[in-house]
């Protein structure tokens, strides 16, 4: 296991990069603490992928540091740098047992048999394989084959982290719950540093005890799930975690307040100085209610999603959603929307611009 240190970590595929916009992966700078859980979540395309490959050694940086323990590995081929990983697709050989898939790392590398059989033994447990041990690979099913994949990665006990590579993206919904649940145990189990690289917000979200969410080749925050969700450092945070994503609204200032559609808008505390840019509110659905008083608008869209209603409001041109329990208004009702003014930011440029009240000390 490893503290993994990323310093002015830049990429770009071009032999001559002119500026930014030439860069798939713009200057990170990280720190990944020994047996923490990671997720890399973004969209296709953000970065992630190239950055994955940048640590497991696959892809020489442009420019910047990679360091394990503080150790410089950023020219180290891959074998060097004691990596385990489990990509999207399962890496395992069909005419071996699946014995001998978990036992194919640790005999390639010279381990005692004893030793083997016992670590394949373990792991086997964790992955609740033990019953098929003696099965071919080629007849197991989908999400036994990824166990197995994943039983790979962890069967070494001598890695410096276990990077997962979009790892569920082959396997049925109803079975997803079931591996990222088995994935969060075996990590409490092992204590590996392990990298999870995905799209999907809930997988990053229940795996993950930090998440590092992507950007156009930017890291755009790195938090908790908690803190991504109730504080998101950006609009694109905001929009791309949740369900629904964020409300982003058009915003002015004047006299040091901010207006939505001409109405003063409270929000979670004063604006930073000289803020200026494209101004945005944003707010989550959650923290949006129905009241007799607030904002006007006409109810577009009512959608039932089980435990509560999303009502979508329209005012002037702008659609906003609130996560509404008991009965929901109709579609073409008017509405008055009051907005949690704790939960209500500023952004400036896509990035937060309003600082949380500072509360007040006991007495």
């Amino acid at each position: 296991m490893a503290k993994i240190t990323l310093k002015n970590l830049r990429h770009s595929y071009y032999p001559n990069p002119k500026g930014p916009d030439d860069f798939a992966l713009k200057e990170v700078d990280l720190d990944w603490q020994d047996g923490g859980a990671y997720a890399l979540l973004g969209p296709s395309g953000c970065g992630k992928s190239t950055l994955l490959n940048i640590i497991s050694g696959l892809l020489e940086p442009s420019e910047g540091q990679i360091l394990f323990d503080g150790q410089d590995v950023t020219k180290l081929p891959p074998d060097q740098r004691d990596i385990a990983q489990v990509f999207q697709f399962p890496v395992i050989y069909d005419t071996m047992t699946v014995r001998q898939n978990l036992a194919f790392p640790l005999k390639n590398r010279g381990v005692d048999p004893a030793t083997i059989e016992k670590r394949v033994a373990e792991i086997a447990e964790m992955l609740e394989v033990t019953d098929i041990l003696d099965r071919k690979a080629a007849g197991l099913s989908p999400d036994n084959k990824q166990k197995i994949s994943m039983g790979r990665g962890l069967v070494r006990d001598d890695v410096n982290v276990v990077m997962f590579d979009e790892p569920l993206t082959v396997i049925d919904p109803h079975l997803k719950w079931k591996l990222r649940t088995k994935l969060k145990e075996l990590h409490q189990r092992v204590s590996h540093t392990m990298i999870y690289v995905t799209h999907d917000q809930t997988e990053a979200l229940t795996f993950a005890d930090q998440v590092v969410v992507m950007q156009d080749g930017e890291v755009v925050q790195i938090g908790t799930p908690e803190e991504l969700f109730e504080r998101p450092a950006h609009t694109f945070v905001g929009h791309f975690i949740g369900s629904p994503g964020m409300n982003v609204l058009p915003a002015t200032i004047k006299d040091g307040q901010a207006l939505f559609n001409g109405t003063a808008v409270a929000l979670e505390g004063p604006i930073h100085p000289g803020t200026k840019g494209t101004l945005e509110i944003g707010i989550r659905p959650e923290f949006v209610s129905l009241g007799d008083t607030g904002i006007a608008g006409t109810v577009s869209r009512v959608s039932d999603v089980g435990r509560h209603a999303v009502v979508q409001v329209t005012i002037a041109d702008t659609k906003i959603s609130a996560v509404v329990n008991g009965t929901p208004p109709a579609t073409g009702d008017t509405v008055h929307l009051q907005l949690t003014a704790a939960q209500t930011r500023l952004y400036a440029d896509g990035w937060i611009a309003s600082t949380p009240a500072q509360k007040e000390s006991a007495a």
